[in-house]
C-alpha cells in the first residue's frame, strides 16, 4: 500500500513549492498534499497571531481533518521545527518524519536558538522593522552556490512573502525525546562547508531511528533538483514502517538527475 506523503515548506514559501516534487511522487504511486502555512498566503495577511504553535495546530488539523495516518511528514528548512514537534504530539499519525536541511525541534528552544548572540539581534531588528514578518532574501542570496539557475533564484525569490516573525523566537514544545522519533534528516551538501552539520543535528546520527541521505544540491531542492527529491521520499514512503525498532544508519547520496 502506497503511503501519504505531506510536505511542509519552508520560510518565505507557501504549498506551491512543492509542486514538481509532487508531480513526481504521483509518478511513483504516492499520494502527495502540501500545506501553506498561516500567514504565508499572501504578504497582506495579518501575522500579528501566528506563532510556531500556529504552524504546528495547523499542520495537525490537516492530519486530523483529513484522517491522515501513518504518513512521511516532510520540512523543509524551518519547517524541520514545525514537523518535529506534530509528529511528538500525534505519533499515532506520523509513521516517519523528514527533515530536509531542517532546523531541529529542543524542548524550551526556539529557532533563534542556533545562531550567535549578535546575529539573534539583527534578525529581531529586521522582523520589527517589517510589520512583524521576517523578510525574504532578494534573488542574489537566494541563488548564491545553491545550484539554482538565475531563472529559478528570480522566479522562486519573486514569490516569496515575509515570513510571521514570531515563529523564529516561539520555544519548541516537545513531550519526549526528538532521538525517540523514526527520520531521515537530507542533507544538502552545497549548504556545507566541508560537509559540517551543526552539532544537534550531527548528534542525531546516534539516535536507532534516524538515518542520513545527501543530496547535491543547495538549500531549495524540492526547485533545483525535485526529481532526486522526489525519488528519495517516495523510497522512505516505501520503507517506512509503524513497528518499533531499531533502523540502521543510512549514509546515501543521490546525484542530480
Amino acid at each position: 500500500m502506497k503511503r501519504q506523503i505531506v510536505l511542509v515548506p519552508g520560510p518565505w514559501m507557501g504549498a506551491w513549492c512543492w509542486e514538481a516534487v509532487q508531480e513526481r511522487l504521483r509518478g511513483h504511486g504516492h499520494d502527495a498534499q502540501a500545506i501553506t502555512l498561516p500567514g504565508l498566503a499572501g504578504a497582506r495577511e495579518d501575522v500579528s497571531h501566528v506563532g510556531l504553535e500556529t504552524h504546528v495546530e495547523a499542520v495537525m488539523a490537516l492530519l486530523e481533518e483529513r484522517d491522515l495516518r501513518d504518513v512521511v511528514l516532510a520540512g523543509h528548512s524551518y519547517a524541520g521545527l514545525v514537523v518535529g514537534q506534530v509528529a511528538d504530539r500525534v505519533p499515532d499519525r506520523v509513521a516517519h518524519t523528514v527533515f530536509i536541511e531542517g532546523f531541529l525541534p529542543h524542548d524550551g528552544r526556539s529557532m533563534l536558538h542556533v545562531f550567535p548572540e549578535r546575529v539573534r539581534g539583527s534578525e529581531l531588528r529586521q522582523i520589527a522593522d517589517n510589520s512583524g514578518r521576517w523578510p525574504a532574501p532578494d534573488a542574489s542570496v537566494v541563488g548564491d552556490g545553491q545550484g539554482l539557475t538565475a531563472r529559478q533564484a528570480h522566479s522562486l525569490a519573486r514569490r516569496f512573502v515575509g515570513h510571521p516573525g514570531r515563529t523564529l523566537s516561539d520555544p519548541a514544545k516537545m513531550n519526549r525525546p526528538l532521538a525517540d522519533q523514526r527520520a531521515t534528516y537530507v542533507v544538502c551538501s552545497m549548504e556545507h562547508v566541508r560537509g559540517r552539520l551543526s552539532p544537534d543535528v550531527d548528534a542525531m546520527r546516534m539516535a536507532p531511528g534516524w538515518d542520513f541521505e545527501t543530496l547535491h544540491t543547495g538549500h531549495w531542492p524540492m526547485i533545483s533538483t525535485p526529481g532526486p527529491l522526489a525519488d528519495l521520499l517516495a523510497r522512505i514512503a516505501d520503507g517506512a514502517t509503524t513497528v518499533p525498532g531499531a533502523v540502521g544508519e543510512r549514509r546515501r547520496t543521490h546525484e542530480d538527475a
